[in-house]
């Protein structure tokens, strides 16, 4: 048996005034064609930290300089044997499936600048309503999405909830029902 490692990675959701979340229409894999948050793989080699990630992506992405106090830890996922937007192997010309590790964070005051597009693809503000109606990845439409709505300050008016945070643990390898287990907070 082959011993696959975690690939690790943050999800940054960034929203503006009129609490629109911003969405990245994907051009490239891993999720071509489809929306996600901006983000991206953690450098390991440097010793960069889940924090220092999502500082540099949202930096490098948006072109917003922030600091530890503009972002908070919604929550951890953890995902075995996805593939590229789907589950259970590799949709066709896109990488085989693999282990993600993600950290979600979100910025905590709202952002305001014009959708654009660049190297990644185009930079959207979506209404948080339509979101699911979107093509973005399954585990982000059956799991994290709803997650996040739940957990996050910024969609909930100011209001963090008791749990500040999340953890879930989705196995991809059925790519007809995945089995989620919720870890954090536990007895959901």
């Amino acid at each position: 048996m082959s011993v696959m490692a975690y690939k690790i990675a943050v999800l940054v959701y960034v929203f503006n005034d009129q609490r629109k979340t911003l969405l990245l229409r994907r051009k490239k894999f891993p999720n071509k064609d489809l929306y996600s948050p901006i983000g991206g793989k953690l450098e390991q080699g440097t010793g960069e930290s889940p924090y220092g990630c999502a500082l540099r992506e949202i930096e490098e992405e948006i072109g917003v300089a922030l600091t530890l106090e503009d972002i908070h830890l919604l929550g951890i996922v953890s995902e075995k044997g996805y593939a590229n937007g789907a589950a259970g192997g590799a949709a066709a010309g896109s990488n085989p499936s693999s282990h993600w590790l993600m950290f979600c964070f979100e910025v905590m005051r709202p952002l305001n600048f014009a959708g654009r597009e660049m190297e990644e693809g185009v930079l959207e503000w979506l209404d948080p309503i339509i979101v699911e109606k979107l093509e973005i990845p399954k585990t982000d439409v059956e799991v994290i999405w709803p997650l996040v709505r739940e957990y996050s300050t910024m969609l909930n008016a100011g209001r963090r909830r008791h749990e500040s945070f999340f953890s879930v643990h989705i196995d991809c390898t059925d790519a007809e029902q995945f089995v989620v287990t919720q870890e954090h907070p536990r007895g959901r």
